[in-house]
């Protein structure tokens, strides 16, 4: 009997170190607004390409970490991370089959999600932020999509990431 044993978990946590770099690097004042969520796009893919092994816990975490690098509310991204994540392990069949720009849209619908969640979490701290800060990023990240899902489906091939 042969066992498939899991490997490439190296490439994933460098994707997901790569995910975080891409949203600290400092942006011009004019541009900080529209920064694609590069560590979303990472955990969707990795939801939807190996739901066995990247799930809710790992979004939490990715979610804290990020909470802690951007010195937001602790818990905010951990709770909209996981919920992402839950939502794109249930939907990974479906999405997976979709063509790229209507795995984009439903990137689109994700990101709205999250900041729905976000300017509700904010708004009970009297900071709500305004429409154009959730959909902007929201845009963005679908935009961006195409290029992230194709980076890391090559990573995957090429390291034989199961």
């Amino acid at each position: 009997m042969k066992q498939n044993k899991a490997q490439g978990g190296n490439i994933i946590l460098f994707s997901f170190i790569a995910g975080f770099i891409l949203s600290m690097l400092p942006l011009p004042q004019v541009l900080q607004g529209i920064r694609p969520e590069f560590v979303v796009i990472v955990l969707i893919y990795w939801c939807i390409a190996l739901p066995n092994r990247i799930g809710v816990g790992v979004g939490w975490i990715a979610g804290l970490f990020f909470d802690v690098s951007t010195d937001s509310l602790l818990g905010q991204h951990a709770l909209t991370f996981a919920l992402i994540a839950f939502l794109a392990i249930k939907l990974h069949q479906q999405i997976r089959v979709f063509p790229i720009w209507q795995q984009a849209l439903t990137i689109f619908i994700l990101m709205m999600f999250q900041g729905t969640i976000t300017l509700w979490i904010t708004g009970m701290l009297d900071n709500a932020p305004t429409l154009w800060t959730i959909t902007l990023p929201a845009i963005s990240t679908a935009i961006f999509w195409p290029v992230g899902y194709l980076i890391m489906r090559q990573l995957r091939r090429f390291y034989q990431i199961n």
